[in-house]
Formats: C-alpha cells, structure tokens, sequence
C-alpha cells in the first residue's frame, strides 16, 4: 500500500474538501482524486461518499483513519530516529509558529540555525499557536514555536523559551492618553480590541481581568496581533500587546493592579521520536535566548 496514497486519504478527511487537501499536498485535484480512487481499489472499499460537494467517510473510511494515521505517524518516527545515524544534520524538520513568533523572535535564530545546518529542509507553517498545537500532537508537524498554553495538554511537552510581558495600550489621541492614574474600572468603561476567545493569549488577558473584577467591552477581535496594534493606534479602543511591539504610535496606560505577562517557547510530542534536525533547534533556541538577554 503507497503511503501516498495514505496520506491524500488522511488528508481529506481531516480537511474535509478534496480541494483543500490538494492544496495542502501541493497536488492538482485530478492527482489527489486518482490516488484515493487508487486506494480504494486496492482495499476494495470506498472511503468517501461524495454527495455534490460534500464528502464524508464512510464505514470503511472511519475504520482505516486510525490505522493510516499510526503508519504514518511511524514511518515518520523511523525517519526521525535514522536521522541520528548521520554525522551531518540533515533531512526535512517540520514547525508551525504564529504569524508573530515569526516576525519578532525568530529571525535571528533561523538565520543562525540555517548557516549551522544548511543540509535541513526547513518546512516553516504560519498559524495560529493553538492550530500548531494541535497539529503536533496530530503528527502533522515535528515542533511548534508558539504562545504556550495555559493548560498543560496531555501528551504534549513545552518548554518555554521567551517570558513575553503585555502592556496595556491606546493610540496617541484616545481619551485616556497621558493618564497618570488609570483604575481598572476606569479602562473597562472603554471599548477594547483584543486577541480573538479562540487564543491562549485572549484567555491570558481575560482570566487575568475576570480575576480583578473588570469585564473588558469588546469592540473588535482578532487572530492577528500587528493588526491590533494598527486597531488601537488609530484609536478605536485599547488593547493589550507585547511589550516588544511597542513603538511611537501607541502610549502605554500604567494600571497598578493590572500585570499580563505570556509564554512563548517550543512545544512537541512527548511519545514520538525527535530527529536530530528538531534536537539542534530545541538547543539552539535557549543560546539565542541568553544571548538576547532573556528578552
């Protein structure tokens, strides 16, 4: 049985969408199709049911995805544990990280990490932190670099890499610019644009004000921390950002009782081989921290 026949099958079904998966796969739907149609040949069973442009799995289809995904999961675990047979670093090392883990931390270490180890194939996924969770602990990627999560997820190690304080912040001309005292009642009584529920870092800052009392009147919210940032510059509420975001365009509000600090840092499956690629960017990433003097 091909395993890329196995993996088009997987990823339709966790897709949804032949043309998503194609996508994905870097295959043309006609190519994606023929290699399901293949598959199913070969066991004698349809996996799909095709109504219009929905699909689901059928019978046959549900009974073989936990089976195609544990031969996946261990031809790939071979893969990583050969990779320590050879003395140069090489081979293709899988990561997800967030748009802005991507922007702000790790340049340097990349670009470090690429003239040490140039034989790595990088595979380098933009997403969200909670999706590349997931996707670790699915075996779709080796490492994730992201907002650590605020629970402890089962099967799943993190070490965190980066302490990442937010500040509470307001564009220049908004109301409360230039306060001097500011109570947290005073800024829940303004509308604020946050991280959207779904991410670590909203439930961060949320559970953190819950904790205080204050329940902040959401305007706006997005996945996407430059875009608050440019949301709150121009003043259509405040918000709370990375430290290391801020610039001219943004004042700080200074809230005694108020102090938001998150996690960035590595996170990879506890029971699924490491390659020597992952390992030298597992022990890369704190150097680089040190060097930047715990930033």
């Amino acid at each position: 049985m091909d395993t890329q026949f196995l993996k088009a099958f997987v990823e339709i079904a966790d897709c949804g969408s032949f043309t998503q998966a194609a996508e994905r796969l870097h295959l043309s739907q006609p190519a994606i199709s023929k290699r399901v149609t293949a598959l199913e040949e070969q066991i004698g069973h349809a996996l799909f049911d095709r109504v219009g442009r929905r699909i689901s799995l059928t019978d046959a289809g549900r009974m073989l995805l936990p089976y195609a995904r544990q031969v996946l999961q261990q031809i790939e675990d071979g893969k990583r544990a050969l990779s320590h047979l050879h003395e140069e670093i090489g081979g293709r090392l899988s990561i997800g990280t967030s748009h802005h883990i991507g922007l702000h931390r790790l340049p340097p270490v990349l670009r470090r990490y690429t003239q040490d180890y140039p034989s790595v194939d990088l595979d380098i996924h933009f997403m969200d932190s909670e999706v590349a969770c997931e996707a670790v602990l699915a075996g779709k990627l080796e490492l994730g670099i992201v907002t650590l999560p605020t629970q402890p997820l089962p099967q799943l190690q993190q070490q965190m890499v980066w302490p990442d304080p937010l500040a509470v912040v307001v564009g220049r001309h908004h109301p409360l610019a230039g306060r001097r005292k500011l109570s947290l009642r005073e800024l829940a009584e303004h509308p604020a644009v946050l991280p959207d529920q779904a991410t670590y870092t909203h439930r961060i800052v949320t559970a953190e004000l819950q904790r205080l009392g204050a329940t902040p009147r959401v305007r706006l919210a997005t996945n996407y921390l430059e875009t608050l940032k440019m949301l709150a510059a121009i003043g259509l509420g405040w918000s709370v950002l990375p430290a290391s975001m801020l610039d001219d365009s943004l004042c700080v509000l200074k809230i005694p009782e108020l102090s938001v600090q998150r996690e960035l840092g590595l996170v990879w499956h506890e029971k699924r081989a490491i390659s020597a690629a992952a390992q030298a960017l597992i022990a890369l990433l704190p150097e680089h921290r040190e060097r930047t003097g715990r930033r």
